[in-house]
């Protein structure tokens, strides 16, 4: 399986719908995995190692969470894996996502797709999406890294169509990577699909799982902009269908980060596939506080106001919003711009990516910043590391780091994260004040030349007052821990929450 899904219609659902889920913190639809578990190993999946099934969720905290979907407005549950046909139950809960009056999209690669199974999802308006990234045998076992893969595919096809698919308001779609590989036979694929009345569903890789580790599957930005523009050539002249290409999905586009989330066979919380950043597990929280809560969402929520470099200049920016994925996984942003569309040649994307200097993001200035990059940022929480300069204002004269730096280190960390935050508009960081500290606890001494690492979270957050927890450490070895006290100036507004709890 490889990133975002995003099968039916320009934007799945009517944007009107849309601007109201994000205004009303809602779902339109929610992806789930019931298991990991999966026969297949392509190597463009997303999932990168065989994965352990002992943590994943029961039945009944799957049923659970479905619930809590429909609750918050879910129209439509979209079942990923992992092989959902491998999951033991999966037509028990198949059933019990009909009898909540959601609709289904069922992604699968066609194992045990025999008769009856087909004709199961028929009978239940199942939308199918089939993987297939190839009509050539080898080729598709191949992609598929299971020797049969391509026969498996076939019969499962075959037997969906002797039950009906597609035709009688039952949708069919096959799935397909783009990469190196099929690249020259994309195009008659799509007219093969055409002609049987079959949606196809073709996607840019994601650089993640075990995509990243394959990087001989990827083709690059002009490849990838001369297989779209050549497909909506046959689209428009062949088929009488109109649209402009645009990355990641050929003849749509993705704004799922928007409107849903993934909810992985352990219950993490992950705004979309591509952004693999956990905002809460449901065996912990409730989906909906998750939802609210989430600052990486409400980030996403808020695309057009967040966006950095070059999209955010686009002519293209009202309609176009690129990979959310692909974003993030190779520059460590999920507000950044896609660095795989064809648009942004040229744009240095290292030099927007994360590890990236603390000062595009800090007011402060030397000798005053002691912190020197910001590495990652997670929900709610940032790495950052820092070398102690020998004529900083918090070293004494015979090298020592003062105590007191270590509540300016963990301040300083959070300020990061709130001028990551920010805006573009608001300039070179926001802000911000130390206003005090709680249960810190020094262990350790720091001396000019030491390489040091601060992480901070966000414990809870009250207008623009934050208790945040920091650590600061070298080599793996805790020098001071504890809670402090941060205003910054704007942050309610900037998240749209007035409390987390």
């Amino acid at each position: 399986m490889n990133g975002c899904q995003n099968l039916l219609g320009d934007f799945e659902f009517p944007l009107e719908d849309i601007e109201a889920a994000v205004r009303q913190r809602r779902l339109l639809s929610m992806e789930i995995e019931f298991s990991r578990q999966c026969n297949f190993r392509c190597p463009y999946c997303y999932v990168d190692d065989i994965p352990s099934i002992s943590d994943e969720m029961s039945p009944e905290q799957i049923r659970d969470v479905l619930v809590q979907a429909k609750a918050l407005g879910a129209r439509r549950i979209i079942v990923l894996g992992g092989e959902p046909m491998v999951y033991p139950r999966i037509f028990e809960m198949l059933d019990f996502i009909g009898e909540l009056g959601m609709e289904v999209e069922l992604f699968t690669n066609g194992t045990r797709m025999d008769r009856d199974a087909a004709r199961f999802l028929f009978e239940r308006n199942v939308k199918v999406v089939l993987k297939m990234n190839t009509r050539d045998p080898e080729l598709q076992d191949i992609l598929s890294g299971f020797k049969g893969a391509h026969d498996i595919i076939q019969s499962a096809l075959h037997n969906l169509g002797e039950v009906g698919y597609p035709g009688e308001g039952k949708i069919l779609a096959i799935s397909s990577i783009i990469c190196r590989h099929n690249a020259d036979e994309l195009v008659d694929l799509w007219r093969w699909l055409r002609d049987r009345n079959i949606e196809p569903y073709f996607e840019m890789l994601t650089p993640q799982g075990r995509a990243d580790r394959n990087e001989n599957l990827q083709i690059d930005s002009e490849q990838a902009r001369e297989i779209f523009e050549r497909i909506a050539e046959v689209d428009r002249t062949e088929y009488g269908r109109q649209w402009d290409p645009q990355p990641p999905l050929v003849g749509n586009r993705c704004l799922r980060h928007q409107f849903s989330v993934l909810v992985n066979a352990c219950g993490d919380v992950l705004p979309c596939v591509g952004v693999t950043i956990p905002v809460g597990n449901v065996r912990k929280r409730k989906l909906k506080e998750i939802i609210e809560d989430s600052e990486v969402m409400q980030d996403l929520r808020g695309y057009r106001r967040t966006i950095t470099g070059p999209c955010a200049r686009c002519d293209k920016a009202e309609t176009c919003y690129g990979c959310r994925g692909a974003a993030y996984q190779l520059t460590g942003d999920y507000k950044a711009s896609d660095p795989l569309c064809w648009r942004n040649q040229g744009w240095n994307v290292r030099e927007a990516a994360l590890p990236a200097a603390a000062d595009r993001f800090l007011p402060q200035k030397d000798p005053m910043r002691v912190v020197d990059r910001l590495l990652s940022v997670g929900e709610r929480s940032a790495v950052l590391d820092l070398t102690v300069p020998s004529n900083s204002p918090f070293v004494s004269a015979d090298g020592i780091l003062d105590e007191s730096a270590f509540m300016e280190i963990m301040a300083q960390g959070m300020a990061a994260l709130e001028g990551f935050r920010a805006p573009p508009t608001n300039g070179n960081g926001i802000k911000g004040f130390l206003l005090g500290a709680r249960e810190l606890e020094i262990t350790g001494v720091a001396r000019a030349g030491d390489q040091l690492e601060v992480s901070v979270f966000k414990e809870a957050k009250l207008g623009d007052f934050g208790i945040v927890r920091g650590t600061v450490s070298r080599n793996g070895e805790t020098l001071a821990q504890g809670e402090i006290k941060v205003w910054h100036e704007g942050a309610a507004d900037r998240t749209g929450a007035e409390q987390w709890k």
